[in-house]
């Protein structure tokens, strides 16, 4: 079993708090990080980590110029698809790949998904699996229906055909943007069952999160924890603060309750994970090469005018004076130049893409 979450440096606390759950309760499993960094810096050396990779160094193409457009809340997201890939191909003799987002915690062995990947390739977990929680009701329809803090694939055709038509869109959009309809790498999920064949898991002890609070059923039987029956297998700690204290207040009832017990457990695991402080560290990408700050609002730019990302082969190597003075340029906007159609070949960028991309003003 390959288990990996995708961080930047200041969530590698969070990492470190669940490598340590997936060893302790899944003993077979690898523990990976995709790291969107421009290099590894010693707080990553971790007993529980097998290995660390740069998404820089399993990327495809020219990764400067693609995570350029994203601020740090997207990056982490935008490399997922592509990292899945790039674990395909380094364990081909390994059948089940699951991620999990770095504030996960893994309470037990997942025995149900073991055994539904034998034959399931790709298998989601909704955010909710009962009505009557209207304000989850509506985050769903605009942040999507399936929480990406998890996803298991196998190692089959139609895994591959997924995340192959995950990773295209990502590349141009996966952006915070709900307005567009886009809402990081999630959002787009909501398609999946359509196009591929999707095993949606209704177990409750999966992927329990604050959105699942109301009226959870949540029980303490000998030591071990259980959802209406189910045993618990992980926890997506999910707005770990001021978020979950809300979720917690508002729809558990008040007084001792198991969720509680495991919140304050998790905290203090959270916080001995970040005693070197490494959730303060900067964004290495959040800056030119020249130490200058990037304005976020030129990344907005760059990614929207298609005709500056592609002509530009290091964005990183520019200032902010630089990238608005090329964005400012005239544009031709019935055609891309034949210079950024052979970029867009050289990256890998399929028809879809090129049509979307042909399609918008």
């Amino acid at each position: 079993m390959i288990i990996f979450t995708s961080i930047c440096e200041n969530y590698t606390h969070k990492a470190r708090t669940l490598a340590e759950s997936v060893k302790r309760n899944i003993p077979d499993a690898k523990f990976l990080v995709c790291l969107t960094e421009r290099e590894k810096s010693p707080e990553m050396q971790f007993s529980y980590f097998d290995d660390v990779i740069l998404s820089k160094d399993m990327w495809e193409g020219n990764f400067n110029r693609f995570i350029f457009k994203h601020s740090i809340v997207e990056a982490s997201t935008a490399v997922k698809a592509h990292f899945f890939l790039y674990l395909l191909n380094r364990f081909p003799d390994e059948n089940e790949f699951i991620y999990l987002d770095p504030d996960c915690y893994v309470y037990s062995d997942f025995i149900e998904l073991r055994e539904l990947l034998r034959t399931k390739a790709i298998i989601l977990c909704p955010h909710l699996l009962q009505p009557g929680n209207i304000d989850m009701e509506l985050s769903s329809t605009a942040h999507g229906v399936y929480n990406l803090g998890f996803l298991a694939i196998n190692h089959s055709e139609e895994a591959e055909k997924f995340i192959s038509w995950w990773a295209e869109r990502l590349y141009l959009f996966c952006y915070d943007d709900i307005q567009r309809g886009i809402f990081t790498d999630q959002k787009w999920i909501d398609l999946a069952p359509c196009f591929f064949d999707v095993e949606i898991l209704k177990h409750r002890g999966y992927d329990f999160a604050p959105w699942s609070l109301l009226d959870c059923g949540m029980t303490k039987e000998n030591g071990k924890f259980f959802v209406k029956g189910d045993d618990l297998r992980f926890i997506h700690f999910s707005g770990f603060g001021a978020t979950a204290q809300k979720c917690m207040n508002d729809w558990l009832p008040e007084g001792d309750h198991p969720f509680r017990e495991l919140y304050d457990k998790y905290s203090l695991k959270h916080e001995q994970n970040d005693s070197d402080h490494v959730s303060k560290k900067q964004w290495s990408y959040s800056k030119y090469d020249s130490g200058e700050k990037i304005d976020d609002s030129l990344r907005t730019k760059y990614r929207n005018s298609y005709e500056t990302m592609f002509s530009i082969e290091d964005p990183f190597q520019l200032s902010n004076k630089e990238i608005k003075s090329m964005l400012q340029k005239p544009k031709d906007n019935i055609a891309l130049s034949e210079k950024i159609r052979y970029v867009m070949e050289r990256e890998g960028i399929k028809g879809v893409i090129r049509r979307a991309i042909k399609s918008l003003p």
